[in-house]
């Protein structure tokens, strides 16, 4: 099959699942490519944060149309990922591709195996009367942060890791940003998929372009029908998981995650 057809197919699947999980789909653009097209993970990155930054920046805008979107808090995450994010791309070029591949493949696994996790123990949540108070409270009436220094200082700490892990595996750092928001605040599932899409939007634009000032190539003919399709899978998939139960999205995620963490750990010890 053509390269630019397989790339455009790998693009509609991970703009799917990116409109599905809100940014689930960031996880599997470089193994997918790896694996699909043979590219190497230096050459893989680029294409993956090009297609990310220009899928979040679709998704980030409308939530931001709904009035979902947190930009304060995305702000300074993104900010944050951003002084990090250099790091990450230095440690890239450094390290062996094997070494990258296997942690890559650890990172697959701890989302995949997280998600099926809370799936499991799902039905046993205590009840929001008796939950702790959240480390990052809402306004009641308004649904936004009530900003504290403690709040800053979670934000950017969230920042901090997913920009590290945008610039070394090319990932946009959204499946560490939804989760921890859902964790340290009650902010709505909806307005944290809004606020993680800003936040991979910024840091992945960032990212890309640092990588480009620093030698990186990107490939063109591959980037561009991967980037248009997943557009159009986000947008197809923001609709599809209006009608599909979120467990059920959430339980085939994590098991398409962990069957393509498997293909990387192969690739890498063979």
């Amino acid at each position: 099959m053509d390269t630019v057809l397989i790339a455009a197919a790998l693009g509609l699947l991970v703009g799917l699942v990116m409109g599905l999980t809100g940014a689930g789909g960031t996880l599997l653009a470089v193994p997918l490519l790896m694996a699909a097209l043979g590219l190497t993970l230096p050459e893989a990155v680029p294409v993956s944060l090009l297609a990310v930054a220009i899928g979040a920046t679709v998704g980030a805008w409308r939530g931001f149309r709904e009035s979902l979107l947190r930009y304060r808090a995305a702000t300074l995450i993104a900010t944050v990922g951003l002084l990090m994010s250099p790091i990450g791309l230095w440690l890239g070029a450094r390290a062996p591709h094997d070494v990258l591949a296997l942690l890559f493949a650890a990172v697959l696994v701890l989302s995949g195996v997280r998600q099926l996790w809370r799936l499991r123990s799902g039905s046993t949540a205590l009840p929001e009367s008796m939950q702790l108070p959240p480390l990052c409270p809402i306004h009641p009436d308004t649904g936004r942060f009530r900003w504290r220094p403690r709040t800053a200082l979670i934000m950017s700490g969230i920042g901090g890791v997913a920009g590290l892990l945008s610039g070394l595996l090319g990932v946009g750092g959204g499946f560490i940003v939804l989760p921890a928001l859902m964790r340290v605040s009650r902010l709505s599932f909806s307005a944290c998929v809004a606020t993680t899409l800003m936040v991979l939007a910024v840091v992945s634009s960032g990212t890309l372009g640092m990588a480009l000032l620093s030698g990186r190539a990107l490939l063109w003919p591959i980037a561009l029908p991967f980037a248009l399709l997943v557009v159009v899978g986000l947008l197809w998939g923001q609709r599809l998981g209006q009608r599909l139960a979120p467990h059920k999205v959430q339980g085939a995620f994590a098991v398409l995650v962990l069957g393509v963490a498997v293909m990387l750990i192969h690739d890498a010890v063979t």
